[in-house]
């Protein structure tokens, strides 16, 4: 069976809308059992489902003493979710978490993520 959270979005230091993948975030507790790093997911918003590039983790490029936390970015969504309940689940792991020197190295790997969890997506229906 996939991880499943669900939860309200919180704000977060709004990094992914500056580079381009805007991100809905959920506080998840430190003892959750999902290993840290990048997913492909879906996520229920109301009654449609997105794909989406999950991470857990505790962003350490961008936030050395930061709480772990679960983003997700929905592809083909545009809108604001803070304050709405989401139901993420995380299909298959993709990378570990690992921090970067730049956040223009970020963003690379966050575009090659995204075309893995593209294949991914395409290849769960």
């Amino acid at each position: 069976m996939n991880p499943v959270i669900e939860g309200s979005v919180i704000g977060g230091h709004q990094l992914g809308r500056r580079l381009g993948y805007p991100t809905a975030n959920l506080a998840i507790p430190d003892d959750l059992a999902v290993k840290n790093g990048v997913w492909a997911a879906k996520v229920r918003v109301g009654k449609t489902l997105y794909g989406a590039l999950g991470y857990v983790g505790r962003k350490p490029t961008v936030d050395q003493n930061g709480q772990r936390v679960l983003e997700v970015h929905l592809l083909d969504f545009s809108g604001d979710l803070y304050g709405q309940n989401i139901r993420v689940e995380l299909l298959q792991y993709v990378r570990e978490e690992r921090r970067f020197d730049s956040t223009e190295r970020l963003l690379q790997q966050i575009d090659r993520d995204k075309q893995a969890i593209l294949k991914i997506l395409t290849s769960c229906g």
